[in-house]
């Protein structure tokens, strides 16, 4: 398997649990240097991706290589080029932020003298410093997901594996996540980046693969993968259902392709490429004919959109990772 490139390759990738197959001929490549997005719903296999990638689980079939080295033959080495942060921060909440990267620095045999050397320099990283001896119990939820990425970097690994960094942050901590994820990626890590936000990883990533099922079912950049379920849509409700054959005319002249009515929910939408002339146009005509209009906007597609074109199924997948 050659690497050139690549700081992440899996070909046919398999895991099974009993009956159930978690992975089931999973591909994927991840360029160098870059933040790469692995997006699916809960059951998809991204977890158990991960798992295998990061040597903390055995694959059953197929082959991977992370910083060219193979995930199976040369386990030890793999993990000493990697860095991991799962769905929940792993620091500890009675110790003060630099206490839990001095003990991590411990924990990999950098001396205490090392330990405390980078513990300062991840605390500015990722601007903890003023924040750097207070309990961690009094952090903010984006605090604590930063901290937890600057123990994962205290090796400063070659590929680090972000397993849904964001879930449960509100907004603000999420953006707090992305430009420190953005800062590591500058300066040289690969970031392989699991997702249920099809908006995270279109701001992070420069390429996303999609899975269902154990398998991958799409692999394009972002804006790929929009267009792939119609890219950027306007979308107008009104007031009145007897309005509803005026604005799919009104849309017509703007969309790029056949606007669709929900006459249940009053609403007209259609795929736009100039988003805000658009958007502008129809606002203006629709005012100019006296349409009553209850909302009007751009909306983007959703995860839910993407797996409905690309699986005809929506996300609400119930069965949970086998691994989780």
């Amino acid at each position: 398997m050659k690497d050139d490139g690549y700081a992440v390759r899996a070909e046919g990738l398999e895991k099974r649990y009993g009956e159930k197959r978690a992975l089931d001929g999973f591909d994927l490549t991840v360029r160098a240097g870059t933040v790469h997005g692995l997006l699916g719903p809960n059951g998809a296999g991204k977890t158990t991706a991960v798992r295998i990638l990061s040597t903390l689980i055995r694959l059953d079939g197929g082959r991977a290589t992370v910083a060219g080295l193979d995930v199976a033959r040369q386990a030890r080495e793999v993990r000493a080029r990697i860095g991991l942060t799962g769905q929940y921060a792993a620091v500890d909440e009675v110790l003060t932020g630099r206490q839990n990267l001095e003990m991590f620095g411990r924990l990999f045999h950098l001396g205490g003298r090392r330990a405390r050397a980078r513990a300062a320099e991840l605390l500015e990283q990722f601007d903890l410093t003023d924040a750097a001896d207070k309990g961690v119990g009094d952090y903010s939820g984006g605090m604590r997901r930063r901290l937890d990425l600057a123990a994962s970097m205290i090796l400063t690994p070659a590929v680090l594996f972000l397993d849904e960094p964001t879930t449960g942050l509100d907004p603000r901590s999420r953006g707090e996540v992305w430009e420190s994820v953005r800062a590591l990626v500058a300066g040289g890590t690969t970031v392989l980046l699991t997702t249920q936000y099809l908006e995270e990883a279109d701001r992070l990533a420069s390429r996303i693969t999609v899975i269902d099922r154990g398998r991958s079912i799409a692999d394009d950049t972002p804006d790929g993968l929009k267009n792939r379920v119609g890219g950027d849509r306007v979308e107008v409700v009104v007031a009145e259902r007897s309005d509803i054959p005026r604005v799919v005319k009104v849309v017509a002249r703007v969309a790029d392709g056949e606007p669709e009515a929900d006459e249940t929910e009053l609403r007209v939408h259609a795929p736009v490429t100039d988003r805000v002339g658009a958007l502008t146009d129809v606002a203006r005509t629709l005012q100019d004919e006296g349409v009553r209009v209850e909302d009007i906007g751009l909306r983007r597609p959703s995860l839910d959109d993407v797996f409905l074109r690309l699986t005809g199924h929506r996300t609400e997948t119930t069965e949970k990772e086998a691994a989780a």
